[in-house]
């Protein structure tokens, strides 16, 4: 059986395509040496149920490990205190391989229910005893810890954990304790009991910092690529795939495995791609990378759903996406840390930035798709597409002469703080339905502030640059020039594009032709 690029639960090496995880697996025993008590709390499809068998196995020689998984602990298990210590017992004895006859003859009790009155002190006194009597020392690692984590008997069960690996030094307890979730168990606190009840035996207040990175980096991307190389002989240069899969996903996982799987499953037509050597190539990652934001997994529903949730976290992005307003990365913000947790967004340079462009896109699709059915601009560029293309390619300068003259006659009488905020996006939406389908279009994360972005567009193998700037006097404006035909030099192309939202009352509205050095400027004035 041949290995595949897996997205659909944990990864196998001897079924899948896999980074080396083996730098990461001895970084984190590391700290279980050290008798750690640690939370890994990263987002969804993050590659945490991967690492953790890994280590399971990785940490097997040394210790005992007894890896549990809570998503196999239904929501009514945790109702009380009885049904949850049945349910844990059932998973020990399901997941635990040295058990002692004594201990598991308890746990069995426990499990059936036939002891009414085991609570999760009676159960801690068995897993106590396990450990004192196993041939190794013990690690207790718990996957989707959060799962069910919104009661009491949840947070009395971290309490009785944190007590028991609190004496670990008197009697042998737990070597190490490893969390893991989406959300990190200090900050469930919240939704149980304020912090003052707990005082100084909060469950959390011992837990050390994890702060190994679990993105993939280009070396980890490349590394995989390379096996997948020596199986199929494609010729592609893994440097530079592996560096385009980390510029658009910043190493999340799901993404890269994802990107990889769609290149090697679904590329390949027979027309345009016709064998694996033409699908991994730049243009057969920008079909993947087309296909992948258009999908609607699991991990973007998780996404919109949660900006359905918090509204504030929903502000924020927004600000981020279309306006480019800076929000610094303040930690101790709920929202900072709340779109942090969930994979939204990281910090860079202390700056809050969308965590990669992949998302991006995402998002930005989705915040525009709200205004489809009732926005004036998507309208007119549904009625109109068919003119924008000519001879199966995009007509750019067409697309910003209709733009402008439908903007001024649907906006033009708007305020200028309308116009600022909502000129981007409304840009958006008119090309949306011109491209759909056959093309797509990223932005150039260094080139977002709240004075310009740079829009790049793929429609059938070709790209077309177009800045969206505000107009801040000519001064600024001929720099802005200058840095566009910077930015074609980049892309190695001579024609470009810029569209300029200016609130001179004496502005020129239109589109002309311009000549910069050796590149042609088609700018829109509206």
């Amino acid at each position: 059986m041949r290995r595949k690029f897996n997205t659909d639960g944990y990864c196998d090496p001897e079924f899948n395509y896999m980074v080396d995880l083996s730098g990461r697996l001895k970084e984190i025993k590391a700290m279980v040496d050290e008798e750690k008590y640690f939370v890994i709390n990263r987002a969804r499809q993050y590659g945490k149920t991967t690492t953790l068998n890994a280590l399971a196995a990785y940490l097997g020689e040394e210790y005992d490990v007894i890896n549990l998984d809570f998503q196999g602990i239904s929501y009514a298990d945790f109702k009380t205190e009885q049904s949850f210590v049945a349910a844990f017992s059932r998973q020990v004895l399901m997941c635990a391989e040295n058990v002692p006859e004594n201990v598991r003859a308890e746990l069995e009790a426990y499990a059936s229910g036939t002891m009414k009155e085991a609570t999760l002190s009676v159960l801690f006194f068995s897993l106590q005893r396990l450990c004192m009597q196993a041939k190794k020392k013990t690690v207790l690692i718990i996957d989707e810890v959060d799962s069910a984590a919104n009661n009491q008997v949840f947070i009395d069960f971290l309490a009785q954990l944190r007590f028991y690996y609190m004496q670990r030094r008197k009697k042998r307890t737990f070597q190490s304790v490893i969390l893991a979730g989406v959300c990190d168990v200090r900050n469930i606190r919240r939704k149980i009991r304020s912090d003052e009840e707990h005082g100084q035996n909060s469950p959390w207040n011992i837990a050390a910092d994890f702060d190994i990175n679990m993105s993939f980096t280009k070396e980890d991307i490349d590394g995989m690529l390379k096996e997948y190389e020596a199986d199929y002989q494609t010729g592609m240069n893994t440097d530079e795939i592996a560096t385009l899969i980390f510029d658009y996903t910043a190493g999340y996982p799901f993404l890269v495995s994802r990107l990889c799987k769609v290149m090697d499953e679904k590329i390949e037509d027979g027309v345009t791609f016709t064998d694996k050597k033409s699908v991994w190539t730049r243009r057969g990652f920008l079909e993947a990378e087309k296909i992948v934001v258009k999908e609607n997994n699991t991990l973007y529903q998780s996404l919109t759903e949660k900006l359905s949730r918090y509204s504030q976290l929903r502000t924020v992005l927004y600000e981020l996406l279309f306006t480019g307003k800076p929000i610094p990365y303040v930690a101790t913000n709920d929202y900072i840390q709340i779109a942090e947790m969930f994979g939204m967004i990281r910090n860079e340079k202390d700056s809050a930035v969308i965590s990669n462009r992949i998302f991006e896109t995402v998002l930005y699709n989705f915040f525009i798709s709200e205004e489809f059915a009732t926005n004036g601009m998507y309208k007119v560029a549904v009625q109109e597409k068919n003119q924008f293309i000519v001879g199966g390619y995009l007509d750019v300068k067409k697309i910003l002469e209709k733009f402008v003259e439908t903007f001024d006659y649907l906006y033009g009488g708007q305020n200028d703080a309308f116009l600022e905020e909502v000129g981007r996006r409304y840009f958006l939406l008119f090309l949306k339905p011109i491209i759909n389908g056959i093309g797509n279009y990223s932005i150039e994360p260094e080139t977002r502030n709240n004075e310009r972005m740079d829009l790049v567009i793929y429609y059938r193998g070709e790209q077309y640059i177009c800045e969206l700037k505000i107009w801040r006097g000519n001064a600024y404006h001929e720099r802005g020039e200058a840095q566009l035909s910077a930015y074609l030099d980049y892309f190695h192309l001579k024609k470009g594009y810029m569209l300029s939202f200016n609130f001179n009352k004496k502005k020129e509205i239109g589109v002309k032709e311009l000549m910069i050095g050796d590149k042609v400027l088609i700018e829109a004035v509206v």
